[in-house]
């Protein structure tokens, strides 16, 4: 696999995990990833994520690899008191239930901070302090409200980003922050309460946009409308009907991309001489590059474009990332075992160390798998155990 292993910077810190769906548990996983000891404790029915379907059925094994699971009955007395005693050895508390519900299990954060002062909390919520605060938000909910789904759609169409970006993009600041509270209590020896919020998240994605507005004064076009700031930057079909996107940025890539598709005719014309030109020209230029580039097929034009370093890529799908040979170098797809030992390939956290990819192999812990060694190690009393929910885990 060539992983890393052996880079686990946050190795000896435990997190007690209470999350569900993405949001929380993305935040678990990268904390896992770089060596944390993450105990995520689930309800004696087991995280409902476990038993999604559909485009669902994949959340539980993505974002739950590599963390013990521990099933407590959080309304009984023993389960609480398992708990307690399990939140007493944790570094950090992380939860992205809605505001209140923490308060009503009697773990309220003013009652952690007290207790342990020590304690880092992490609250992965819908929204910051502010008017929306008690809101419910999903992912697509917050890309609604910020104009990302507005950005990403044609006009008159908003469209949800093709991935939970928001959701895991918010895991990762949540992690993020987490690394750098361990870091301060290191000097002061108190913990920290985060929260991160999914609506601010992608407020950060479109803050370009904004940016365009506040400066120009001009609202930006959806993105398949936009104004182009470059003389290519499109989709085309080649010769055997596969699709091409081709990126001329610079002048050297118009020069050579012309060069590429035989069309001298195009360097040599006085109406195309700038970039400005070039570009305002693109409603005349751009079929004709795609007559040009229906003239090769797929591979031989991928070769040419690769050795003049011309940006380009094949326009593919998620499920032709397990054949990708970048997608697979280096140990770039880990193996994790799912609960009954059914083995699949997950692609690896997108950063090396030393010339060698981050990670080792995580597996998805079965509901409950690790109760009873979790809480005997805590030395809570065998009959405790068996009455907190996790009997016979």
């Amino acid at each position: 696999m060539n992983l890393n292993a052996e880079f686990r910077p946050l190795e000896g810190i435990r997190v007690v995990e209470l999350s569900h769906m993405i949001f929380g548990p993305c935040c678990g996983l990268f904390l896992a990833s770089f060596g944390a000891e993450v105990v995520k404790v689930e309800p004696p029915g087991g995280d409902k994520t476990r038993q999604l379907t559909g485009m669902g059925v994949s959340f539980f094994p993505t974002f739950n690899r590599g963390k013990k699971s521990v099933a407590l009955d959080m309304k009984s007395a023993e389960g609480r008191i398992a708990f307690d005693s399990l939140l007493a050895t944790a570094d950090v508390l992380l939860e992205n239930f809605r505001d209140g519900s923490l308060a009503r299990m009697g773990i309220a954060q003013e009652q952690l901070a007290d207790r342990f002062p020590r304690l880092i909390t992490v609250a992965c919520k819908g929204f910051l302090t502010g008017p929306y605060q008690r809101r419910s938000a999903l992912d697509e909910v917050v890309q609604m409200m910020t104009g990302l789904a507005y950005m990403t759609g044609p006009p008159g169409r908003p469209l949800r980003a093709g991935s939970s970006v928001n959701d895991i993009m918010g895991g990762l600041f949540g992690a993020y922050s987490v690394v750098g509270a361990l870091r301060e209590r290191e000097h002061t020896g108190r913990g920290r309460h985060v929260r991160v919020g999914l609506f601010e998240n992608s407020l950060l994605l479109v803050a370009q946009h904004m940016l365009q507005f506040g400066m120009l004064g001009v609202e930006p076009d959806p993105m398949p409308n936009r104004a182009f700031s470059w003389p290519v930057y499109d989709i085309f079909g080649a010769s055997d009907g596969r699709d091409i996107f081709i990126a001329a940025v610079s002048e050297s890539h118009w020069q050579t991309l012309c060069t590429i598709l035989k069309m001298p005719e195009l360097l040599s014309d006085p109406r195309l001489q700038t970039r400005i030109q070039q570009i305002n020209a693109r409603e005349w230029t751009i079929p004709r590059f795609r007559k040009a580039v229906s003239g090769f097929s797929f591979n031989a034009l991928a070769s040419i474009l690769e050795r003049e370093n011309i940006p380009f890529a094949p326009v593919a799908r998620p499920a032709e990332m397990y054949d990708d040979p970048q997608a697979q170098a280096a140990g770039g797809l880990s193996y994790s075992r799912l609960p009954g030992n059914q083995r699949y390939r997950f692609p690896a956290l997108p950063v090396e160390v030393d010339c060698q990819r981050v990670g080792r192999e995580l597996d998805v812990p079965g509901l409950g798998e690790h109760t009873l060694q979790v809480l005997q190690d805590l030395g809570i009393d065998k009959r405790i155990i068996e009455k907190s929910g996790g009997e016979g885990s």
